[in-house]
């Protein structure tokens, strides 16, 4: 019996034990689930759905817990509620429920391309600060390749738009999303248990269970793991590879095998210790533990059909056949499977994270005195055909048009110290410290045979045969102080105002690309290494140039908030935020350093911070009871030294290539309106409603060697409309149980993903699409069972999730998931 089968076979008897299990703790007084503990407890699914009323919802958005009714900020909150009921995969899938914000994924990667208010991240360079910020229980998460997290043991989501640059520091000029998982409770034998199984072979099992230690000490254990086979099928086609060397590869034709690509294979484990010594201590420590194993994400190629071909492209075309294979892009998916050269594509990607936290909140008579410390691990492998492309020899070797693989090691350890004062006078303050120290050593190894079509051997070899590797590293640390004060004018009217001081300090190491004889310095055929950053610029110090930057950053908050009734209340506020300069992961490479150090240097400096000033009034609204609630906001951001990646088309030796830029190319504006509205109709039925429209516009967008006016491209990452329609219908069967209907659909217009330098026909754009999910659970009245039939993209679109475009050399591109289906099985009780 296979690994996986084993694993799902221990898996089933979980789910059968824990089921047997549950009456026993039930007759003895077992209970729903409690809520996480908050300043206000917010009411269970059963408890909410059974009233005729909305239930409160309660926001740390400014530090403190507050109603989001009368929080200054533009937040959204996502509760377990919620979550539970739309069923998502992971955080990325709750972007649905807020206005101007989307998730997608960056290109070749299962890595967050989180975007709001005209700017997102779709770069995957190592040292580009993204500038929505996910935080999890107060920790700064700072890897993109691992921000789409799973919302099992997630209490709650919310999601700050526009820039936090206060409270919540740099790289938020777009905003912040802070996760809150679920905290263990004192004295309750708890688990929580569910299972679900669907298209792909999708297996998915998530146990939890609260175990208390002592009267004041609780453990809380959660663990998952999913599989799949992906959605993808590796089938592209190709027609006669006739200029590859070796001569074996000539005549290669035909389509690669149609095996399903890009499963997953993601284990994590997240343990959580809570002890409360004293009524006014609080302490949890929490260990993470994520193996990601899934396999090498697939792309499309897409050169097919392209209006920018350059000559050289042309003539790839006739390398990679115009024609697809399938009129479904899904079909036409392309991996080499590579496991030589460095290239490790069968093993797939290999992610391994090890986290250590501590959250300590002590209450003072006058204020509460908070801790985060925190120390988290990262070793990421991620091979790839980053073409789309991967034609096979005829013995059966790949043929690597474009094979690299991305590794990198990432430590990262923090530090928050914040004081929140509750004086009982007209004027509370939120006060504290930052620290943050990372390093990052990074490696690309990349196999480039499409070189080979247009020039002979090198010395090392073909192409085809040979990794080029490059190589650098960051050290990077970050102070900062804050400080935030609200001063009630009149019992209704109140001021706040807040200031931040950032100190940057990067330090970065790199050198030119390199074969592995030359990393010595010279040529030494006798140099070898096993994996990429077996090449570390600390390994082999030989041309090894160091840059450092540094960079002070002041931001500030003011707002102005009236409670014009009970249930009316209204803001106006001016923030900025600041996200700091960053360096380039692929400086060093085809567009070679100079000899001269200084010119060295020149090249690789880091880019300016960029900077947003951000105007926002809105007004919050609960109506007819607490059975309507709606909220409005508008906005206007000034976005000032934006940065941008660019990919810009070289010659090296007689032969195309590209280099990658990271600058500050522009500046711009965005305007625009954002509304929710959540309304208990009736006593069962709860109807919501998003609408988000952004109007985003360069000022001024200009970089050496464009093609076009830059400025007439629209901002990345940045739709114009975005709506969600979603309803949720609870209705009893019998005296014992109950059937909850959900059903929601979300549309995203439009949006452009990647710009070309050169050419306005080259830039990609991820498709509109209106996306259909519903589930329909049967649950006992308890909510002690249930099984959930879910559908996802029901309508079966097919529309693009992350797509770029390479200096003209080829363009390629990543899909949603189609139409799936699964069925969920789960069991929750709780003991004495």
């Amino acid at each position: 019996m296979a690994l996986r089968d084993l694993r799902w076979s221990a898996a089933f008897g979980a789910i059968a034990a824990a089921m047997i299990s549950a009456p026993a703790f039930a007759a003895a007084g077992g209970a729903n689930e409690a809520p996480p503990a908050q300043a206000a407890q917010p009411q269970s699914s059963a408890e909410e759905m059974a009233s005729d009323r909305l239930n409160e919802i309660v926001v740390t958005a400014t530090r403190r817990s507050s109603n989001l009714q009368s929080t200054p900020v533009a937040v959204s909150a996502v509760d377990a509620n919620l979550i539970r009921q739309s069923s998502p995969r992971d955080i990325g899938d709750l972007a649905a429920f807020v206005p101007n914000f989307s998730a997608n994924t960056i290109t070749n990667f299962n890595a967050a391309s989180f975007a709001m208010r005209g700017v997102g991240q779709t770069s995957i360079i190592v040292y580009f600060e993204p500038p929505v910020a996910v935080l999890v229980d107060d920790f700064v998460v700072p890897s993109v390749q691992t921000q789409l997290l799973d919302t099992f043991d997630v209490s709650q989501v919310e999601v700050l738009r526009g820039p936090q640059g206060t409270l919540f520091g740099k790289n938020t000029t777009g905003g912040a999303v802070t996760v809150k998982t679920k905290r263990p409770e004192l004295g309750k034998i708890g688990v929580d248990g569910r299972f679900e199984f669907g298209s792909f072979q999708t297996r998915k099992l998530q146990l939890a269970a609260n175990i208390p230690v002592f009267d004041n000490m609780a453990l809380r254990v959660v663990a998952g793991s999913e599989t799949s086979d992906g959605y993808y099928r590796n089938g592209a086609c190709y027609g006669p590879v006739v200029s590859f060397v070796p001569s074996n590869y000539s005549g290669v034709s035909g389509c690669l095998n149609g095996r399903r690509a890009g499963g997953k294979d993601v284990t994590t484990l997240r343990g959580k210790l809570l002890w409360q010594p004293t009524s006014r201590l609080s302490i949890l420590a929490q260990y993470e533990y994520l193996r990601d194993r899934s396999e090498t994400v697939p792309s499309v190629n897409e050169n097919y059909g392209y209006k920018g071909n350059t000559p050289f492209l042309t003539d790839i075309l006739k390398v990679i056949r115009q024609n697809p294979a399938s009129s479904d892009p899904l079909d036409n998916a392309a991996i080499s499977f590579r496991q030589d050269g460095l290239i490790k594509m069968k093993d797939g990607q290999r992610i391994s994270v090890d986290g250590f936290y501590l959250n300590a909140d002590y209450d003072l008579d006058f204020g509460k005195l908070t801790s985060v410390t925190g120390w988290r691990r990262q070793l990421s492998r991620i091979p790839n055909s980053y073409a789309g492309a991967a034609p096979i020899g005829k013995d059966g070797t790949p043929l690597s048009f474009f094979d690299a693989t991305r590794d990198d090691n990432r430590k990262t350890f923090q530090q928050e110290l914040r004081f929140a004062t509750n004086t009982g006078t007209a004027f509370d303050a939120v006060i504290g410290g930052f620290y943050q120290r990372e390093t990052v050593d990074f490696c690309v190894a990349q196999i480039l045979g499409f070189l080979d079509l247009t020039g002979g051997p090198l010395p090392f070899g073909n192409w085809n045969d040979t990794p080029y590797i490059l190589c650098n590293a960051q050290r990077s640390s970050s102070k900062a102080v804050f400080a935030e004060g609200t001063y009630k004018i009149t019992p209704q009217l109140s001021l706040t105002g807040g200031f931040r001081y950032t100190w940057e300090d990067k330090t970065w190491y790199g050198r030119n690309q390199a074969f592995i004889p030359q990393l010595g310095g010279g040529f030494d055929p006798s140099i070898s290494v096993n994996e990429a950053l077996g090449a570390s610029v600390f390994k082999f110090p030989a041309n090894v140039i160091t840059v450092n930057n540094k960079s002070n950053k002041p931001t500030f908050r003011g707002t102005l908030g009236y409670q014009a009734t009970p249930d009316i209340y209204a803001y106006l506020n001016y923030s900025r935020g600041f996200k700091s300069g960053g360096f380039n992961d692929q400086i060093g490479g085809f567009a070679a350093f100079a000899s001269d150090l200084n010119a060295f240097r020149e090249a690789a400096r880091a880019t300016r911070p960029e900077t947003a000033d951000s105007f926002e009034a809105g007004v919050k609204t609960e109506l007819f009871d607490h059975r309507l609630r709606f909220n409005l906001t508008g906005f206007y951001v000034k976005y000032k030294d934006l940065q941008k990646q660019l990919n810009v088309p070289i010659v090296v030796n007689g032969n195309p290539n590209q280099v990658t830029l990271f600058v500050n190319a522009a500046s711009a504006t965005v305007k625009g309106i954002e509304a929710e509205a959540t309304a208990r109709l009736f006593k069962g039925f709860t109807l919501r409603g998003v609408l988000g429209y952004q109007d985003g516009k360069y000022n001024k967008y200009t970089a050496d060697g464009a093609g076009y006016d830059l400025a007439k491209a629209p901002l990345d990452r940045a739709p114009e409309w975005q709506w969600t329609i979603d309803g949720a219908y609870e209705v009893p069967l019998g005296s014992n149980y109950k059937i909850i209907a959900n059903a929601s659909a979300a549309y995203t217009a439009k949006n452009l993903n990647t710009q070309s330098i050169t050419d306005i026909d080259g830039n990609t754009f991820l498709n509109s699409r209106t996306l259909v999910n519903a589930s329909l659970t049967l649950s006992q009245v308890d909510d002690k069972y249930y099984i959930k039939a879910i559908g996802r993209n029901l309508t079966d679109e097919r529309y693009r999730i992350a797509s770029q475009n390479v200096a003209g050399l080829w363009l390629n591109s990543n899909f949603g998931a189609p139409r799936y289906y699964g069925l969920e099985v789960g069991v929750k009780f709780r003991g004495p």
